[in-house]
C-alpha cells in the first residue's frame, strides 16, 4: 500500500514537472516571436481584427429621381420620405428616423443622400470561414460515398469494375490536387457551362467545381483506406456469414463493413482533416475560402501577423473539432 502511494506521488511530480517543462516551452516561443518582430518594427493592432468577423456598416439611402423632397413622416424608429418629381411623380422612401439628412421642401437631385442606415455585416474571416466549412462539409459527403463505393469496386469479382476503380485511383493519386482543381475550373468548367449556355441554361459557380474536385480527389484515397479496411477482416467470417445462408450483400453490409468502419475511421479522420487544410487551394479559382479571405484582408490591412496568425488558429478549430467528432464516433463504434 506504501508503495503504492509512493509510486502515484512520484509519477505526479513527474508529470509536474514535464508539464512545467511544456508550459516554458510555449511562453518561450511566444516570447521569442515577440522579440522577433520588435527586431523588424511591427506594431500588432489586435483592436482592429473584430471588424474583420462582424463590422457595422452604414448605407446610404438615395433618391432615384430628381425634384423637391415633399413630405416627411414619422413612423416610430423610422421615416417615409416623399419626393416629389415632375409631372407630379412621387417616389417614396423608408429610412431610420435618426439617419435623415433632408428637411422638407429641400430639393434633390439624383443620387443625393436622403438618409443614413446601419447594418451589422459578416467581415471577411467570417464570410471566408463558412466558405471552407461548407465546401469541406460538401466535399467530404460526397468523398465517403464516392470512395466507399470505388472501395467496393476495388475490391470486386468484375473485372471491368476493378479495372475501373483501380485507373481511377490510380490518376487522381498520382496528380497534385492543385493541377486537378485548374482542370476542373478551365477545363472541364469551361466545357460543361458552355454547353449549358448552349441549351439556354445558367452557369455552374466555381464554388461547385471547387467542390467536385475535392471530393473526387478525396474519394480516391478513401477508397483505398475503405479497401485495406474490408480486407483486413479475416475471410473466415465472409465463410462463416454465407455458411449461414447470408448473400454477400448481407454478409458486407451485416458482418463485414461495421467491423471495418471501427479500423478505417482513425485514417479517415486524417485524410479529412487535411482535406479540410488543402480546400485554401481554391483560391486560386476565385473561391473566398478562408485563406483567400485573409490574403484579401492582409491586402487592406497591411497586418500580415495578426492576420495569418489568426487564419491558421481557424483551421486549427475547424480541424480540432472534426477530430473530437471523429473520436465520439469511435467510441460510439466500440460501444
Amino acid at each position: 500500500m506504501f508503495d503504492s502511494s509512493a509510486r502515484a506521488q512520484q509519477t505526479r511530480k513527474y508529470n509536474l514537472f514535464w508539464y512545467s517543462v511544456f508550459v516554458v516551452i510555449v511562453i518561450g516561443s511566444l516570447a521569442g516571436l515577440y522579440a522577433a518582430t520588435l527586431q523588424v518594427d511591427y506594431v500588432w493592432r489586435w483592436n482592429r481584427i473584430p471588424k474583420y468577423f462582424y463590422y457595422e456598416e452604414q448605407i446610404d439611402i438615395r433618391t432615384e429621381i430628381e425634384g423637391v423632397v415633399s413630405g416627411i413622416t414619422l413612423n416610430g424608429e423610422t421615416a417615409q420620405i416623399e419626393v416629389s418629381g415632375e409631372d407630379e411623380f412621387t417616389e417614396s422612401y423608408t429610412v431610420p428616423a435618426g439617419g435623415i439628412v433632408v428637411n422638407e421642401n429641400d430639393t434633390v437631385f439624383m443620387g443625393d443622400v436622403l438618409g443614413r442606415e446601419t447594418k451589422w455585416q459578416a467581415g471577411l474571416l467570417l464570410v471566408g470561414l463558412w466558405v471552407t466549412l461548407k465546401v469541406s462539409s460538401i466535399a467530404i459527403v460526397f468523398g465517403v460515398i464516392l470512395g466507399l463505393l470505388t472501395g467496393l469496386a476495388r475490391i470486386s469479382q468484375n473485372p471491368a469494375l476493378r479495372m475501373s476503380a483501380i485507373t481511377y485511383i490510380e490518376l487522381i493519386r498520382g496528380s497534385p490536387l492543385l493541377v486537378q482543381i485548374f482542370i476542373w475550373y478551365f477545363v472541364l468548367g469551361t466545357l460543361i457551362n458552355s454547353m449549358l449556355a448552349n441549351i439556354g441554361l445558367g452557369q455552374i459557380s466555381p464554388l461547385w467545381f471547387g467542390v467536385a474536385s475535392l471530393a473526387i480527389f478525396a474519394g480516391a484515397y478513401v477508397a483505398e483506406i475503405v479497401r485495406a479496411g474490408i480486407q483486413s477482416i479475416h475471410p473466415g467470417q465472409v465463410e462463416a456469414a454465407r455458411s449461414l445462408g447470408m448473400s454477400k450483400y448481407r454478409a458486407m453490409r451485416h458482418i463485414i463493413l461495421p467491423q471495418a468502419f471501427r479500423r478505417i475511421l482513425p485514417p479517415l479522420a486524417g485524410q479529412f482533416i487535411s482535406m479540410i487544410k488543402d480546400s485554401s487551394l481554391l483560391g486560386v479559382i476565385a473561391i473566398r475560402d478562408l485563406t483567400k479571405a485573409t490574403r484579401e484582408a492582409v491586402t487592406s490591412s497591411l497586418q500580415p501577423f495578426e492576420l495569418w496568425f489568426l487564419c491558421a488558429i481557424l483551421y486549427l478549430v475547424l480541424t480540432f473539432a472534426f477530430s473530437m467528432f471523429v473520436q465520439y464516433l469511435e467510441r460510439k463504434s466500440v460501444q
